[in-house]
C-alpha cells in the first residue's frame, strides 16, 4: 500500500526548483541545445527538491565564473560554497594533475604521504585556534563527515541523545537529517529517524523565536533577552542529564551570526553537563567568514569540528572530521573524555576513498592557495565593505527589512512590510531571476532571503560589480 502524499515542506535549504516563475525564466533565456540536454536530465535522474529539474546547463567554470551552453556568463555567488579558491584554481589543478601520475590511488591499508600531511595540517590549524592537539577522519562528503562525529561522540561519552536546531541542514544521510532541522530533508515519508535527536530553536535574532526584539540594524537588546537561545540550550541539556553532543552550525548559512556571547554561554553549558560541543563547518569554514574556522569570530572552540565542500578545491570531493585528542582546557565537573581517539577496535569512517591521495592533495592545493594569496584577510576586508553597502542599499531599499553576515557569508532578508516583517518572498524569487539575466547567480533561503557567498578570490571591484547588479534589481522590484 502506498501512503498518503504529505503536504509540501517549507522553504529552507534553497529555491524551488519548479515554480512558474522558473518556468517562465527558462522559457524566456534557454536555448534549444540547453533545453534538449535539461530534459535528458530530467529523465535520467530521480527528481529532488532544490536539484532536478535543473536551473540551466553548463559548459565552463573557472574563477567566479560559470558560463552556460550558450555562453553567457554568471558571477556565482552561490557555487554550493565549494569554489572557495575560484573555479578551476590553476595551482589546485596542477596539483592533482601531478598527484595523479605520481600515485593515483591508495588501498585503505596502505598509508600515502598526501593523506598524511593533509591530516597533520588540519590538526595544526585546529590546534593553533584551540591550543589542543587533534585528530582526524576523511569522508568523501560532508554528511558522512557529521556522521563520523555523531558516531565519535557516542563512544567518547557512552551516551547517545544529541541536541541540534531547527531549521539547520547536516546533510542527507539519516544521522545528519535526524540532526539536521529542515523538514526538505527529514519529513514525510523518510522517517522514522534515529532516537535521541533532541531539537531547540537556533539564534536568529531578526526573527527571534523566544520573542525578543531587534533593534533597527538587527542587533539584539541582550540587556532584555540576556541570551534566551542560549539559556534554552543549557535548561535542555540538565533536563536531559545525558545528551553526547551539542551539533551546531556557529554561523548558520541561511545566515544568521550568533549574538555576542552565545557560542561562550552555549560551550559553558556542555562542558558543564558532560556534552560534547560540535561544530559544522562545512558550509561557512575554511575562510568564508574572515576567519579561518568561522567559530573563531565567538571566542568558543569546538571539541569537534566537521569541514567540506570547499575542502576539494572545487573538483574533489573531501571532508573532514577533526576531533580534539588532548584534555579540554575548561572542562567543567562533570568531566569529558580526556581524548576522542577512543574507537580503535571499530571501524566509524573507513570509507574505501578516506585516505585517497589525489583528493586529499586537492586539499592540500586549496590550504595552500588560501594560505599564500592571504585570502582570509582579504575576505574580512572586502566583506566589511559589501556589508557596508548592503547597509547603505536598506537605507534606500524599504523591501530589505534586515542585512546580516560575515565576510562573505552574506544575506538580505526581503520583507512587503518592516514593522510586520512579512516576508517578501515573491520578490525575493523575482529578484533571484531578474538578477541571473543580468549576469548574476545567487540563491534564495527560507524563501525571502537572498544569500550571496562568493568564492574568496572574489575582487572588491567584484563584489561592486554584483552589488550594482543586486542594487539596481531591487529598485526594479520597488518600481513595479
Amino acid at each position: 500500500m502506498i501512503p498518503p502524499k504529505s503536504s509540501k515542506p517549507s522553504q529552507s535549504e534553497g529555491d524551488v526548483n519548479q515554480s512558474s516563475r522558473r518556468t517562465r525564466w527558462q522559457a524566456e533565456n534557454l536555448d534549444d541545445a540547453t533545453r534538449a540536454l535539461l530534459a535528458r536530465d530530467s529523465a535520467a535522474f530521480l527528481h529532488q527538491s532544490v536539484s532536478t529539474p535543473c536551473l540551466n546547463g553548463i559548459r565552463k567554470a573557472e574563477g567566479i565564473w560559470i558560463e552556460d551552453l550558450a555562453g553567457r556568463r554568471y558571477m556565482d555567488f552561490h557555487g554550493n560554497n565549494v569554489h572557495h579558491v575560484g573555479y578551476a584554481n590553476p595551482h589546485v589543478i596542477a596539483a592533482i594533475r601531478q598527484q595523479l601520475d605520481e600515485l593515483s590511488f591508495a588501498p585503505r591499508r596502505y598509508a600515502s604521504a598526501a593523506a598524511v600531511e593533509l591530516a597533520e595540517a588540519l590538526g595544526a590549524r585546529y590546534k593553533a585556534w584551540t591550543g589542543s592537539a587533534a585528530k582526524v577522519l576523511f569522508t568523501t562528503g560532508g554528511s558522512d563527515a557529521v556522521e563520523v562525529a555523531i558516531k565519535l561522540a557516542r563512544a567518547a561519552t557512552g551516551r547517545f541523545k544529541t541536541l541540534s536546531f531547527w531549521d539547520a541542514f547536516h546533510g542527507a544521510g539519516l544521522g545528519a537529517s535526524s540532526v539536521g532541522g529542515e523538514a526538505l530533508f527529514r519529513s514525510g515519508r523518510v522517517g522514522p529517524l534515529l532516537p535521541g535527536t533532541e531539537h531547540v530553536a537556533p539564534f536568529g535574532c531578526y526573527r527571534c523565536a523566544y520573542g525578543h526584539a531587534v533593534d533597527s540594524d538587527g542587533r539584539p537588546h541582550l540587556d532584555r533577552c540576556r541570551l534566551a537561545c542560549a539559556a534554552m540550550v543549557r535548561y535542555v541539556l540538565e533536563r536531559e542529564g545525558d545528551v553526547a553532543a551539542v551539533i551546531a552550525e556557529p554561523a548558520r548559512a541561511v545566515p544568521f551570526v550568533p549574538p555576542p556571547g552565545y557560542w561562550q554561554a552555549v560551550r559553558e553549558a556542555c562542558h558543564a553537563n558532560g556534552t560534547l560541543l560540535v561544530f559544522d563547518e562545512i558550509p561557512t569554514g575554511l575562510g568564508k567568514t574572515g576567519r579561518f574556522f568561522a567559530a573563531e569570530h565567538d571566542g568558543a572552540v569546538a571539541d569537534i569540528v566537521v569541514l567540506g565542500k570547499a575542502l576539494g578545491g572545487g573538483v574533489l570531493p573531501i571532508a573532514a572530521c577533526i576531533a580534539r585528542c588532548e584534555p579540554a582546557r575548561d572542562a567543567g565537573p562533570d568531566a569529558l573524555p580526556a581524548s576522542l581517539d577512543v574507537a580503535a577496535d571499530y571501524a566509524y569512517g573507513h570509507y574505501t576513498h578516506e585516505k585517497n591521495p589525489v583528493t586529499a592533495r586537492a586539499a592540500l592545493a586549496t590550504l595552500e592557495v588560501i594560505e599564500r594569496d592571504g585570502l582570509i584577510d582579504h575576505v574580512a576586508r572586502v566583506g566589511e565593505h559589501a556589508l557596508a553597502r548592503l547597509h547603505e542599499m536598506k537605507s534606500r531599499h524599504r523591501l530589505i527589512g534586515d542585512v546580516r553576515g560575515r565576510g562573505f557569508l552574506l544575506g538580505l532578508e526581503l520583507v512587503t512590510d518592516r514593522d510586520a516583517k512579512t516576508p517578501g518572498a515573491d520578490a525575493a524569487e523575482r529578484v533571484l531571476y531578474r538578477a541571473l539575466s543580468h549576469g548574476l547567480s545567487f540563491k534564495t533561503t527560507m524563501g525571502n532571503v537572498l544569500t550571496l557567498t562568493p568564492p574568496l578570490v572574489t575582487t572588491r571591484e567584484q563584489m561592486d560589480r554584483a552589488l550594482d547588479i543586486l542594487d539596481a534589481c531591487l529598485a526594479e522590484e520597488r518600481g513595479r
